[in-house]
């Protein structure tokens, strides 16, 4: 679909102007061989930008000037945070971050219905749940401490916060989690193939 639509829009491209892709999967030789442009950007955003959070990351193709890639981290700026990165860390990229927010979901929900479990009513159980994580987010964002300090500084000896993550290890909450990045990382690197 992307090449049909960079085939049509050819004549249209122009020396002075940028074209700024964020066409899961599509590599920069592909725009470049589809569009006969020669300046471009590929941005891999994700769906928290629909609130002002998302996580963008960027790459330059070879012509792409140093104006381009300010322009185009202002304006991914304004809709979350951007980074900078080698195509090559693309599908790793989408496997974190593009899928990611569906992994934070499932464990809002699951957090929730944990609480519900415990007595909670469920409108209560959803805003802690999901406060929970937006608040433990901006404590590794504004803090600059890795997770496993700030986990390991609200978990005592004994204490209730403990006997949680043991149930999370023993469940394999770590490993699925990482495995959830790699699956998703392999299912983008086989589409791109295709």
């Amino acid at each position: 679909m992307v090449k049909n639509v960079l085939l049509e829009l050819k004549p249209t491209f122009s020396k002075e102007k940028v074209l700024v892709s964020v066409a899961a999967g599509i590599k920069l030789k592909d725009l470049q061989e589809w569009s006969g442009h020669q300046r471009l950007i590929r941005v891999m955003p994700n769906t928290p930008s629909a609130v002002g959070e998302a996580a963008s990351v960027m790459c330059m193709g070879e012509m792409a000037t140093k104006k381009d890639e300010d322009r185009v981290a202002s304006l991914f700026g304004a809709i979350g945070k951007v980074w900078t990165a080698d195509e090559k860390y693309f599908d790793a990229v989408t496997g974190l971050s593009g899928s990611g927010p569906a992994y934070i979901y499932l464990a809002i929900e699951a957090m929730a219905d944990g609480g519900v479990a415990a007595g909670l009513p469920r409108d209560l159980a959803l805003g802690l749940a999901s406060q929970t994580v937006l608040g433990a987010a901006a404590m590794v964002r504004n803090t600059g401490k890795h997770p496993g300090q700030l986990k390991d500084a609200v978990t005592s000896p004994a204490g209730t916060t403990i006997a949680g993550i043991h149930e999370l290890e023993k469940g394999g909450f770590r490993g699925t989690l990482m495995s959830a990045v790699v699956a998703a990382t392999k299912r983008c690197q086989e589409l791109s193939k295709t």
